[in-house]
């Protein structure tokens, strides 16, 4: 699978201290994007218009949805500020 990464997402992996980290997981989504493994948890979301998942590494959060074959992380943040 292809992975795409929203221009804020980018924006979100640069300014922060473990990008090559962050970027590591994120590019593990490729070989299976539904499933948790050791350091990366993910959840299948409640309540959107269409599936969508988060990926949860220690803080960080990223929110993805797969369209045929291409998974686009759409949405980055830190534990607790977008859960409202």
């Amino acid at each position: 699978m292809k992975i795409m990464i929203h221009p804020r997402v980018q924006k979100y992996l640069n300014e922060t201290g473990e990008k090559d980290r962050l970027i590591k997981h994120i590019q593990k989504l490729a070989d299976n994007p539904y499933n948790s493994r050791i350091g990366a948890d993910i959840k299948k979301l409640k309540g959107k218009k269409h599936d969508m998942y988060r990926l949860r590494v220690g803080e960080h959060r990223f929110e993805y949805f797969i369209d045929e074959s291409i998974i686009w992380i759409d949405n980055s943040f830190l534990r607790g500020r977008e859960y409202r």
